[in-house]
């Protein structure tokens, strides 16, 4: 009789942690919650869902999901870096979503081929310069930074952040691991010190004049640019004779074992439309997935550019390869 009792009290409880409300989406992510919470109190004003932000690292927020499987709250994984979404989608962690409005609305190699996860915003790593060390027409591409004239003059950040390794990853892609291998050796040699942990460390390191030029997200050059003390950082749009300047993403997709799966698709349906897009793009000072969204004050001085039309799915499927060209390479 209690063995009984006890067999369906487990019923009732496992149930009772399968049951959700469908007016409530939960959100693992490894963005900044304050740049996602404005957004998400618009959506909340707009359709009565209540979403709930869960913030951690990206690692360790996969593993999580991984762990919970059915038991997981998680609707929806949002993260950084196309890399990063590409290792998700390898875990298994995504429901395959044939959404009309996501393929419409999200350029096809800013998606997954199958529907796993999507772009949501674009963020270009490209070249800035001291101007008071450099002349701009002395800049033109990420593997004319491996040539002697920049000896002791460049700064870098570590090969382990994932926004470098999905650089590599995009050379090798085009140029082939050996030829890339050459590149990234350039960098190391012409290197004026030791690698920084963070763009932002970069940039004033570029800016104090301890080297002349760098490669960053341009989000990171934005936030400092109402500093004077910042002023003679400039921006140089790589590789425009070529393939175009390195884009990767900021992106999403749904828990396979999401309780909502249905809302979980709305809201990244309403993230890539016109309404949401320039404020989801503008909390970081990143570019909307779609052109035809207007941009801040900050990047439309900046001008338009040319970007590299790599599917970014690549940046995750060559992640392994750019690691070990990085350990070959020397590059920390």
């Amino acid at each position: 009789m209690r063995f009984l009792l006890f067999l369906c009290l487990s019923v009732l409880l496992v149930s009772c942690s399968q049951e959700k409300p469908t007016d409530l989406l939960t959100i693992y992510t490894s963005r900044q919650p304050q740049l996602l919470e404005p957004l998400l109190e618009q959506y909340k004003e707009k359709t009565g869902i209540e979403v709930i932000l869960l913030s951690g690292k990206a690692p360790q927020l996969m593993e999580r999901i991984a762990v919970e499987a059915n038991a997981t709250e998680a609707d929806i994984f949002m993260t950084v870096d196309a890399g990063v979404l590409w290792q998700a989608g390898e875990k298994g962690i995504f429901e395959e979503i044939n959404s009309e409005i996501l393929n419409k609305n999200i350029p096809e190699h800013l998606r997954d081929a199958n529907g796993k996860w999507f772009g949501l915003s674009k963020r270009a790593r490209t070249i800035v310069y001291n101007s008071d060390l450099v002349f701009a027409k002395d800049l033109t591409s990420y593997e004319d930074l491996a040539y002697p004239k920049w000896a002791n003059r460049l700064c870098l950040r570590t090969s382990t952040k994932v926004y470098n390794r999905s650089l590599i990853a995009s050379m090798i892609d085009v140029d082939g691991f050996a030829a890339t291998k050459n590149v990234v050796q350039g960098w190391v040699n012409n290197l004026a010190t030791e690698v920084f942990s963070s763009d932002t460390q970069v940039l004033k390191a570029v800016s104090a004049g301890q080297c002349a030029v760098t490669i960053v997200n341009t989000y990171y050059l934005a936030r400092l640019a109402d500093d004077p003390k910042y002023s003679n950082l400039k921006l140089h749009w790589a590789n425009q004779g070529g393939r175009g300047t390195h884009v990767n993403i900021s992106g999403a997709g749904v828990i396979k074992y999401s309780k909502n799966k249905t809302e979980a698709t709305k809201l990244l349906e309403w993230l890539s439309s016109n309404e949401a897009q320039e404020t989801y793009a503008g909390a970081n000072k990143e570019y909307p997935v779609m052109d035809a969204i207007a941009v801040g004050s900050i990047l439309k001085n900046w001008g338009p550019f040319k970007e590299d039309l790599i599917l970014v799915e690549k940046l995750g499927s060559l992640q392994k390869e750019a690691v070990l060209l990085a350990q070959e390479a020397g590059y920390k």
